[in-house]
């Protein structure tokens, strides 16, 4: 029955229950079940030591799946702001006034019958608005979605970079064709195509957000446009997400290669070298002035040894203790709380 409805009292409605069951019947279940994959192989590397590369060079060992766990975190975080998203819904007529509801009958509590009717559908009463729903929920929800999609970009980079680096093996798929003319090829196309669809979903959802909060005066018909569009920004997302989650499901860790990357690479030891100095000097038992410096010098701009490390450990001002603490480090064991947060 259309009675005193304008079509946005129909269309927002309408909307409203279509995009909430989209996310929570199927968005949210797909983005839980990658984040729950992601979680699995964060525990799983959680004790495999690797090469952290701070602005691309050799830097503070980590693990790998302290790694993991840090985007697990922030996609949890992004799910949970999606999730708390409340969609809105009005149906107060032409100018949101209920004119032509009182003009029919000025007896009636017209917002307590309209609160009730939206509230019956499982949506939240917005009871001030002009002849639109305005959208805000919208562009919080898509926003959301956007965020959450360039959290999961990054770890999509990561993952590709991982793999160009051998700390990841692709497991090869039955029937798949990893190059046209180079057979040992198993391309990282899982990976590539998430970040293609995160893009372009990012590119759809950010201009429904920055739309979709705009009405000439009382209506125009922008909306009307745009909202045509929604499908198409979380159903890249559903695909990108989908193509993640299949290939953290296609991938193995080479843990031969990182500990080589580890051993190839002894000079990461000097940051906790001239920790362990400031703290023997703190404590009075080390005259050393400078002890970065110290380690600059010994360490930046050439190649140095374990054996060369551990030489000049020998010969620093420092506590006995503190010394043999030293000795025993190595590239893969100076990996502090690394394990313990990934668990």
């Amino acid at each position: 029955m259309h009675f005193a409805a304008t079509s946005e009292d129909i269309n927002n409605l309408a909307y409203a229950i279509t995009v909430r069951d989209a996310i929570r019947g199927v968005w949210l279940p797909a983005f839980d079940v990658l984040v729950a994959k992601l979680a699995q192989l964060a525990r799983d590397t959680a004790g495999a030591a690797m090469l952290a590369r701070t602005h691309g060079q050799p830097a503070t060992p980590t693990t790998m799946g302290k790694e993991l766990a840090v985007t697990v975190a922030r996609l949890k975080r992004q799910r949970a702001r999606v999730a708390a998203v409340e969609p809105l819904g009005k149906f107060n007529g032409a100018t949101g006034t209920y004119a032509a509801h009182l003009a029919a009958d000025p007896a009636l509590d017209w917002p307590a019958l309209s609160s009730e009717f939206v509230t019956s559908l499982g949506l939240t009463w917005n009871p001030l608005t002009t002849q639109i729903e305005s959208h805000d929920w919208q562009a919080e929800l898509y926003q959301a979605v956007s965020l959450a999609g360039r959290v999961l970009h990054g770890l999509c980079v990561d993952m590709w970079t991982y793999i160009s680096l051998g700390y990841f093996r692709q497991i090869p798929v039955a029937g798949a064709t990893g190059s046209s003319t180079m057979p040992h090829k198993v391309n990282p196309i899982r990976f590539e195509n998430a970040e293609a669809n995160l893009e372009l979903a990012s590119a759809v959802l950010e201009s429904l957000a920055a739309t979709l909060v705009e009405s000439r005066m009382q209506r125009d018909l922008t909306d009307s446009t745009t909202q045509r569009n929604i499908g198409v920004g979380l159903g890249h997302s559903l695909l990108a997400i989908d193509n993640v989650t299949r290939g953290l499901g296609e991938i193995a860790l080479a843990r031969e290669v990182l500990l080589a990357d580890l051993d190839a690479n002894p000079e990461v030891l000097a940051e906790a070298i001239q920790t362990v100095i400031r703290a023997e000097v703190a404590a009075g038992r080390s005259s050393i002035a400078d002890p970065y410096a110290v380690l600059k010098e010994l360490t930046r701009g050439h190649r140095v040894t374990l054996e060369e490390i551990r030489t000049f450990i020998e010969g620093l001002d420092i506590g006995d203790d503190a010394r043999a603490r030293l000795l025993a480090l190595t590239p893969a064991t100076y990996t502090g709380l690394a394990e313990q947060l990934a668990r």
